[in-house]
C-alpha cells in the first residue's frame, strides 16, 4: 500500500514537471538581478532560496483563493538558469494534473507583490514576473481640496498686484515731490541774481546806490 502511494507520488511529481516548460501557456517566467539591485549585500542563489519562492508563491495563491491549501509541491519550477531566471507554473490542490489559470495566477501575484518582494530584499524592477506588469503607485490625493488650492493661487495673485500698485504709487509721489523741488531750486537762481547786481530784493531800499549825496546835503 504505502508503495503503491509513493509510485502515484512519483508519478504525480513527473506529470507536473511535464506541464511545466518554457512559453507554457499557463506558465510565467521569472527573472532576478540580485548583484544589480544588492551590489556588496548581494546573497547566492540557492536551492533554499528556490523554495523559499515557491513557499511565497504558495502563500500567494492561498491568499488570493480564500485559504485552498496550495502547498509548495503546487509551485512547479523548471528551465532554471545560473543568471537567475526560470519558468513556473501552479497545479490544482486537489488535482496535480491540471494547471491553474493564467490570469489566477497573475492576479495572485499581484495582490502578494510587494509580499514577494520584501521576501527577496528587491524591487518591481529587480525581481521580474515577465508579462505582469509591475505595481502601479496610486495616485497621492492631497488633504487640501483642490478649489481651495486654486482659490489660494487667485488670492496670492490679487494680493501681488495690489501690492505691486501700492509700490508704484509712492514711487511716483516721490518722483514727482522730487520734480518739484527741482524746479523751485531753478526758480531761486535768477533771484539771487538779481541780489548780486545791486537791485533791490523783497522791497529793501540798497542805499549805496543812492542818487542824493550825503557830501552836497551837507
Amino acid at each position: 500500500m504505502l508503495g503503491q502511494i509513493f509510485v502515484l507520488l512519483c508519478l504525480s511529481s513527473a506529470w507536473a514537471q511535464q506541464l511545466c516548460m518554457p512559453e507554457a501557456s499557463d506558465g510565467y517566467k521569472v527573472r532576478l538581478s540580485i548583484n544589480t539591485a544588492l551590489g556588496d549585500q548581494a546573497y547566492v542563489w540557492n536551492e533554499n532560496e528556490m523554495f523559499l519562492f515557491r513557499a511565497t508563491l504558495a502563500f500567494a495563491m492561498r491568499s488570493y483563493s480564500g485559504g485552498q491549501d496550495y502547498n509548495v509541491s503546487n509551485i512547479v519550477v523548471c528551465a532554471e538558469t545560473p543568471r537567475v531566471s526560470f519558468w513556473f507554473v501552479v497545479t490544482a490542490p486537489l488535482n496535480s494534473s491540471r494547471l491553474i489559470d493564467r490570469s489566477d495566477v497573475e492576479e495572485a501575484v499581484r495582490k502578494s507583490r510587494n509580499r514577494i518582494n520584501s521576501a527577496f530584499l528587491l524591487t518591481d524592477r529587480s525581481l521580474e514576473f515577465i508579462g505582469i506588469p509591475p505595481i502601479l503607485t496610486a495616485p497621492v490625493t492631497p488633504d487640501t481640496p483642490q478649489w481651495l488650492i486654486v482659490f489660494g493661487v487667485v488670492m496670492g495673485a490679487v494680493g501681488a498686484g495690489i501690492v505691486v500698485l501700492l509700490v508704484t504709487s509712492v514711487v511716483e509721489k516721490k518722483r514727482k515731490k522730487n520734480k518739484k523741488s527741482g524746479d523751485e531750486d531753478i526758480e531761486e537762481e535768477p533771484r539771487e541774481k538779481t541780489e548780486g547786481n545791486g537791485f533791490a530784493r523783497d522791497g529793501v531800499y540798497n542805499m549805496s546806490f543812492s542818487d542824493d549825496d550825503p557830501v552836497t546835503q551837507m
